[in-house]
């Protein structure tokens, strides 16, 4: 699983996409930028395809069926992003906590998540302690479990209902462009 995060002069970082085997960091490559000034970073492992980037773009305007899926995956992308944006904006840290750890499970599909407070921080952009009292509320309400960097999702339903609608938007985008949810 990849975060794409935005780092600004101070240091501090939100993430503002998240990949799992559905997607591909690198979508300046085909679009005609060379470099992008987000980062990539791994945060959990898993296998992943590496190509040269002179093939990529080869194949890309030769146009056909990998031209078009690159480009649907690309316009999914960047409404992750976009919602991404509005939900850092509009909703409060435990719905916007609910919606990570799901988009989180979509990538790597197990309920056991080894992620520190710190790091989950990191992605939202906000407070370490913002994070905390999340993560006690639900836990408290039976819909995970956390302890020292570590989290168990418990409850996928009350985890979807505690989300805000964020999650749902960028998920059915997925399926109407790619015809598969995200991970």
């Amino acid at each position: 699983m990849i975060s794409l995060v935005s780092i600004m002069e101070n240091g501090s970082t939100t993430e503002i996409g998240l990949i799992g085997n559905e997607g591909m960091i690198g979508l300046p490559v085909f679009l005609g930028g060379e470099f992008t000034i987000s980062r990539a970073i791994v945060q959990m492992s898993g296998k992943s395809l590496k190509m040269k980037s002179s093939i990529l773009v080869r194949e890309f305007k030769e146009g056909g069926a990998l031209q078009k899926i690159l480009l649907l995956h690309t316009q999914a992308r960047l409404t992750q992003i976009a919602q991404s944006a509005a939900c850092n904006r509009q909703h409060k840290i435990e719905a916007r906590l609910a919606r990570w750890l799901l988009s989180v499970y979509d990538c790597v599909l197990t309920n056991e998540l080894e992620l520190t407070q710190e790091f989950i921080s990191n992605m939202l952009g906000v407070r370490r302690a913002g994070v905390t009292i999340a993560a006690n509320t639900l836990q408290n309400r039976g819909i995970i479990r956390y302890n020292r960097g570590r989290i168990v999702i418990l409850d996928h339903k009350q985890l979807e209902e505690t989300s805000c609608e964020c999650y749902r938007v960028v998920q059915d985008e997925f399926m109407r462009l790619l015809g598969s949810r995200r991970g």
